[in-house]
């Protein structure tokens, strides 16, 4: 009996398929998972991680797809400092998975904040707004 196993890699190792980031786009169900793979895609460093990846994408009925709880039930084991802890549990909020106290922000750098920030304005249904100086 042979077992053949699906990783987040196989996609890669396939000729003529899309990157990995374009099928989690394709896959998303509604407007909250598109924006949370979208973080995911802008943040980078995550998905680079082969953990990470093997923690979010599956291959259901043949589609490479976000598994999102199996992120969420790893957040603690899968070795991320508190800044990527706190920007992945912020975009876990977003998809549903977990709930993030806004606070949480202030562990976030400059780009991730960006990011989540887009993603809120994002989720509010526009896809720009302006922000002004700083203060």
């Amino acid at each position: 009996m042979t077992t053949t196993t699906t990783s987040a890699d196989t996609a890669a190792d396939e000729p003529d398929t899309p990157p990995l980031g374009e099928l989690l786009v394709r896959s998303a169900v509604g407007l909250r998972e598109r924006i949370a793979v979208q973080a995911l895609l802008e943040e980078e460093e995550l998905l680079a991680r082969d953990n990470f990846r093997s923690a979010l994408v599956t291959k259901r009925d043949g589609v490479m797809t976000c598994r999102w709880e199996g992120v969420a039930q790893r957040l603690y084991t899968l070795g991320l400092n508190d800044g990527e802890r706190t920007f992945l549990g912020l975009v876990l909020s977003i998809v549903g998975m977990r709930q993030s106290s806004l606070a949480a922000v202030q562990y976030l750098d400059e780009r991730r904040f960006k990011i989540v920030l887009q993603a809120m304005i994002r989720l509010a249904g526009t896809d720009w707004i302006a922000i002004g100086m700083r203060l």
